[in-house]
Parts: structure tokens; sequence; C-alpha cells
């Protein structure tokens, strides 16, 4: 019988020795803890930190996010991935501006209805910030819980997560919300680790029900991964006279808001032969004269969640501007980085940086 009081006390305890110093666990202010949690949904907190610093730096409240320009809060999120994170921080920063006087709320269903927060973060905000007793489920309190309870069910199922928040409560201190939250995530962040869990020095490995049957690595379960598919991209870095040409992705696909260049997809890899035959590129190009075209950058290799994008540079000097390029935006070579562009993209210009490319 595990008791779930001497649960939370224990790790209560092991956090206020062993946690890490952050700045989001210094503050109270519910819009920079929201800040934090979007930041780090996907994110390595090594790598959000730089990206969390800036950004409450630059918008320290709502009030100064819901003003500022989409291309600006997109500029500052660059490289972070998943952009829809981004979008979605801005379109909640009006709502609070717009709906509760750029305060952020405090209720559960204000906060739950705020565009781009789920269970997860409404629950993160409202115990760190106000220390009301909703549980925090993420994928390091999953594994935590999973072990603890030796619980089979899959996580990523309607039923596995029905269960594991029930779990999380059942375990949370009502009294000491904030704290226990932050421990018991702390723990599968540190201590409750995916491969080779540090069971040694965890602190309820006394209680835990599959380090007792020593199944610890093979939970969590998951139902099981959809095949990611591929993707072939072919950027077409066009220059002419010190320009170039890009426009803004605006369907609903990934990098939606980013620039990029002129870009024609194929179902299938194809060489530069083949592709120069192809109806989309002498649309774009067929009426731009002789061509100097330098693929001097390998294909790139670009891993998303359900995606993997294989992509080629084609950076093609062109002898006179075709009609097909009033659809984009031209734009000096020298102001590139003031454009919000994928990963993807800024990969290739380190490429160029490398090869002794200054000015892209």
């Amino acid at each position: 019988m595990i008791e779930n009081e001497t649960i939370s006390a224990l790790l209560r305890a092991w956090y206020e020795k062993y946690r890490r110093d952050l700045p989001w666990r210094e503050t109270r202010d519910p819009y920079r803890i929201w800040i934090s949690e979007i930041i780090l949904q996907q994110t390595r907190v090594a790598q959000g930190m730089d990206y969390y610093l800036r950004f409450v730096d630059r918008f320290p409240d709502p009030a100064s996010l819901a003003a500022a320009e989409e291309d600006e809060v997109m500029r500052l999120w660059q490289g972070l991935g998943y952009y829809s994170r981004a979008r979605n921080l801005h379109a909640a920063a009006r709502e609070i501006v717009s709906r509760h006087g750029g305060i952020f709320p405090k209720e559960h269903d204000a906060v739950r209805a705020l565009k781009g927060i789920g269970d997860y973060t409404a629950a993160a905000i409202l115990s760190f910030a106000w220390d009301q007793p909703y549980p925090v489920v993420d994928g390091n309190v999953f594994r935590v819980l999973s072990r603890l309870f030796a619980e089979e069910t899959p996580i990523d199922t309607t039923a596995g997560k029905r269960i594991f928040t029930a779990l999380a409560d059942e375990v949370m201190d009502k009294r000491h919300p904030a704290v226990h939250n932050q421990a018991i995530m702390e723990l599968g962040a540190l201590q409750c680790l995916p491969k080779s869990p540090l069971c040694d020095g965890c602190p309820i490995a006394a209680h835990c029900l599959s380090h007792a049957a020593g199944t610890m690595e093979s939970l969590p379960v998951k139902q099981g991964k959809s095949k990611s598919r591929p993707r072939y991209f072919h950027y077409i870095h066009i220059i002419y006279k010190g320009r170039t040409w890009i426009h803004r992705r605006s369907e609903k696909d990934i990098w939606t808001g980013l620039y990029e260049y002129p870009l024609i997809e194929t179902e299938r890899a194809m060489d530069l032969a083949e592709l120069s035959r192809a109806e989309a590129f002498q649309q774009l190009l067929g009426e731009a004269g002789t061509l100097s075209i330098d693929t001097s950058v390998p294909t790139m290799k670009h891993v998303l969640s359900h995606q993997v994008i294989h992509a080629t540079f084609y950076r093609i000097e062109i002898e006179r501007v075709p009609s097909s390029l009033e659809a984009y935006l031209p734009i000096p070579l020298e102001e590139t980085a003031r454009y919000a562009m994928p990963r993807l993209i800024t990969r290739y210009h380190e490429a160029l940086k490398k090869a002794g490319e200054g000015v892209f």
C-alpha cells in the first residue's frame, strides 16, 4: 500500500535539496510561468533558457506581447521549432488584454480557454502561481507514476490519460501543490530517467512497485508511434543584383508564419536535371534567362515529429527577373537575417557562411 502523503513529503524534501535553480521558479508571476511552460513543452531546459530570458526581457507582460507584430514574435522564437506555440502565445496575450484587462486570469476555466493552453499547462500555471490544487501530468510525471504504481495502461490513450491524472491527484498533497508538482516533475527530469533510471538515489524507491519488480525500463507503456512520412523539398535561392526573393508560409502546414525561399515539393527525390524539367521549375524560372546554379550545399535531412524533410538548396543567379517572382517578396541579400525562417534554412545559411559566402 502506497501512502500518498508519505510519497509527497519524500518528494518535497528531495526537491528542496536537489532542485535546479531556474529563473521561472523564482517567480509567482503567472505570465512568466506560462512563457516558460510553453517554451519547455518541446524544448530542453538548456536550450530554452536563453530563449526564455530574451522573450520576457522583450515582452515582460501580456500587454507588450499583445502589442507586438507577429513577425517580431516569430523572430524571437526562431530556432525553437513547433512554431504554433509562438503564434498561440501571441493570440492568447491578445485574449488576456481584450477579455481580462491585461491581467492573467486565475480561474481554471478562464486559463484553460486561452489559446494553446491545455490541461497540463493550466494546472502548472495555477499551482505554481497561486498554489491551487491541480495536478500536473507531463512526460516526466507519466514516467514517475507508471513506475511508482507499476501501471501498464498506455500513456498515449484516453484511458491512460484519465488513469494517470487520477493517480497524480491521489499522490499530491493538496496543502503543498506548487512544491509537490515541481518535485515530481524534477524527479522525472533528474532521477527517474527514461533509460537507466537512478534508483539508488531516488527518494521514493522503497515505495516503487516497478523497482521492486525490476520492471522500471519497460515503463511507461506507449501504444505506438505513427510512422513518419518523407517529404522532398527543393528550395530555390534566387539571386539578382544583390536581391533575393522570399515568401511567408501561410497554409496550414509546418512552419506557418515563417519565411522561406521559393519551394518546389516533389513526391520523391530528384536530381537537378530532373527537377529542371519539372513544370513547377519552368513556371518559376522559365523566363529568367541564363541560370548560374550552385548546388554545393549537400542535401539536408530535417526530422520532425511525423515527417522527415529531405531538403536540397539551389543557389541560382538569374539573368533577368521573371514575372513569376511578382508573387514573392524581394529583399536585399544582407537583410535576410531580419526574417524569421525555419531552422532548416538557417542551417543552409550557416553552410554558406562556412563556405565563405558572407552575404546570402
